[in-house]
């Protein structure tokens, strides 16, 4: 059974609103929300934190994201969206600013 933020995160796909990766997310000009996966190496979490400062987003771990995106190995991923970011972080209560 998929779970919502899964869901979520496929239709943010599906709109054009969810870009992957690291070098990708740092190439946008604005994000409202980063979803990370929680087996993401110490460099890459760093660089993470760095992005979420950058766009003072908020920041939330998810196990399997590849798994939930379509693409394995992605470590992270960037919701461009107010409305599905909102939706997904209703998901996440833990998730701090």
């Amino acid at each position: 059974m998929r779970s919502k933020t899964e869901s979520y995160l496929g239709f943010c796909k599906r709109a054009g609103k969810l870009t992957l990766g690291i070098n990708g997310t740092a190439a946008q000009k604005k994000v409202c929300l980063l979803v990370a996966d929680e087996g993401a190496s110490e460099n890459s979490k760093k660089e993470i934190q760095k992005l979420k400062a950058r766009f003072s987003c908020p920041l939330i771990f998810v196990e399997d994201l590849g798994g939930m995106v379509g693409k394995e190995g992605c470590r992270l991923a960037a919701v461009r969206d107010k409305g599905l970011a909102a939706a997904i972080l209703g998901e996440h209560p833990e998730a701090a600013q």
